[in-house]
């Protein structure tokens, strides 16, 4: 009776981007299985698996066939869009499952092929023999022509949007949806939030190297400083020759650019380099011209 109401399923055609979303979700899911397994493996000795990769992934690669397209005429990536394979070769076109050896020779000409293709690959890869030369030259060139014959294919199916990959086309195996395609409703209000946040991202990405953030934060600390009653005018030069002005301490080779402030050389240089409109973050004030301080200050008093 379940076969009956199976075959009673109408045909829904799928759609070229959600048999391409298939193969790639396809694609994610052999390579979680494959990082899960060999996470699995960490502990033991480096390139233990290595020798039978090709056999390992050609295992793996068995399980998830059976139990998706021998079990239910699906991939893991069909399944989540809905989509299932059907027997392009019956004449009727309602919906009919897939035979047992369109399942088998799907087996064969994935996980076989792929694993026929990496274990040559091993064995021909360090021979230097004539002969091994001459299968290894014949199999790189059958791997060849498949592929021309696959993008040929995939040429096709952009065109009629059927049969996406060459095995599907050999086998007569298409894609349809399991169920009718209810209509899409898209919502713009994500959209338009998501344009707005990538519309002022890229302005913040193009103004903040505009913006000169060492002159900012010394016009800062200036301000602060003279809220703070931090800046008085009736200091002297003895005063504020014990430390300097950007790094607070002890000066080396002090220097004056003009106010009645210090700096050690490197440290006022440095920022005049960086920034030639640079002003001293205690009073504001220009450089005029960098001097060396000509007020001798005795060690003395870095301990009174």
């Amino acid at each position: 009776m379940a076969s009956i109401i199976g075959n009673e399923k109408s045909v829904n055609p799928v759609l070229r981007i959600s048999q391409l979303d298939a193969l790639e979700l396809n694609k994610a899911l052999e390579q979680l299985v494959w990082s899960q397994f060999t996470s699995c493996f960490h502990g033991f000795k480096p390139g233990m698996l290595a020798q039978f990769e090709p056999e390992v992934k050609a295992f793996l690669w068995l399980v998830l066939w059976r139990f998706t397209i021998y079990s239910k005429n699906a991939t893991v990536g069909q399944a989540i869009l809905n989509i299932q394979y059907k027997n392009n070769l019956s004449q009727t076109e309602k919906y009919q499952p897939l035979s047992k050896h369109q399942k088998l020779w799907y087996l064969i000409l994935t996980v076989g092929g792929r694993w026929l293709e990496e274990r040559c690959y091993d064995l021909f890869s360090n021979r230097q023999m004539q002969s091994f030369c001459k299968i290894k030259s014949c199999i790189n060139f059958g791997a060849g022509l498949l592929k021309l014959c696959g993008l040929l294919n995939f040429l096709i199916f952009l065109q009629k949007g059927t049969f996406a990959t060459l095995t599907e086309r050999i086998l007569g195996i298409r894609s349809v949806f399991c169920k009718p395609q209810s209509v899409r409703q898209i919502g713009f209000e994500y959209m338009n939030r998501e344009l707005l946040w990538h519309g002022f991202a890229e302005f913040l990405i193009y103004l903040l190297p505009l913006i000169n953030v060492q002159k900012l934060k010394l016009k800062i600390s200036s301000c602060c400083s003279y809220i703070a009653g931090l800046s008085n005018s009736k200091n002297t030069l003895t005063a504020h020759c014990k430390e300097c002005s950007l790094c607070g301490e002890w000066p080396t080779l002090p220097h004056t650019i003009g106010c009645s402030h210090v700096f050690c050389y490197y440290c006022i240089k440095s920022n005049y380099l960086f920034d030639m409109y640079f002003t001293c973050p205690k009073c504001g004030s220009e450089v005029q011209s960098l001097q060396p301080l000509k007020y001798k200050v005795e060690m003395t008093e870095l301990y009174a």
